[in-house]
């Protein structure tokens, strides 16, 4: 089995930090083209109740109404090379995820079980689009099973080789990881098309587990998809002595998310999401020792 490394309390808050100024720079170019984008889910749990991060978080995450997030797509060019860059299927096509990641330049972060993937990698934050869901429930009910469908098709070429899987699983999943991805991306275009931000639809990440089903609270009407206007009306935040934009109904949106989201969990539930085989903060360092051992 793979081994998991550990950050030391000193690298884990650099690697903080290192997302941070990606933060920053979405931020910037959003700002300078008027894209309106809020941080989400334990981020803004973090602005509300740390002031910044959650201790024990190990990512960042940003969410768009699919209109906005198509525009940012169009000048992420924009973004400070040096810092980071942006990551999806159109930009790396070893790509898997149904979602976005600003990667920091010149590092590497490779998540346990996913060392045999090629895409490129780092540390990250993730950018979801939010795309609209069906206005009926039965609509929405078959809306997320074909998601989910859709989902396991990317995660098939992890899913078949990964030992939390049962090994009838791992069959299933190596079937699923012969379909070619471009026959996902195809059918996620068309589905994306039908969303905009003048709509009255609630809406979700298409290729993510539905949030809302996570809180048993939830009721069947609104369990897979929460309110646009979460992402159309914003308030600033305090986070780690910057200000980003946050929903303004943060209060209904952490509650959706988390319910109870002010109390603290466990400590033993206090971990990290992302655990790596592999990471460097300087992958051009450890590319100068190899050229030099090769000499």
């Amino acid at each position: 089995m793979t081994e998991v490394k550990e950050l030391t309390k000193e690298e884990f808050r650099k690697m903080q930090l290192m997302q941070l100024d990606m933060i920053k720079e979405l931020d910037r170019v959003c700002r300078k083209h008027n894209i309106k984008y809020t941080i989400f889910a334990g981020t803004l749990l973090g602005a509300v109740r740390h002031k910044g991060y959650i201790p024990w978080d190990d990512d960042a995450d940003i969410a768009m109404l699919r209109e906005e997030y198509e525009k940012f797509k169009l000048v992420a060019d924009e973004l400070d090379s040096s810092i980071c860059y942006f990551q999806d299927h159109t930009t790396d096509p070893n790509y898997r995820w149904g979602y976005a990641k600003l990667r920091r330049t010149n590092t590497e972060y490779i998540r346990v079980g996913q060392e045999h993937l090629k895409c490129k990698t780092g540390f990250f934050i993730d950018i979801f689009p939010m795309d609209d869901i069906p206005k009926s429930t039965i609509g929405q009910v078959f809306n997320d099973f074909y998601c989910f469908c859709l989902r396991k098709i990317l995660y098939s070429e992890v899913g078949k080789v990964s030992k939390s899987e049962s090994k009838l699983s791992r069959k299933w999943y190596s079937l699923l990881s012969k379909i070619p991805t471009n026959k996902v991306w195809k059918r996620l275009d068309k589905m994306t098309k039908k969303s905009n931000n003048s709509s009255e639809n609630r809406v979700r990440i298409y290729l993510f587990p539905s949030l809302g089903k996570s809180n048993k609270k939830n009721s069947l009407k609104t369990k897979y998809g929460m309110p646009k206007e979460w992402f159309l009306n914003f308030n600033e935040y305090d986070f780690e002595e910057n200000k980003f934009y946050g929903t303004a109904d943060y209060d209904s949106c952490l509650k959706y998310l988390y319910d109870d989201y002010m109390k603290l969990p466990p400590e033993d539930k206090r971990e990290q999401h992302s655990p790596t085989s592999s990471y460097s903060f300087d992958t051009t360092i450890r590319n100068k020792i190899r050229e030099d051992d090769n000499k």
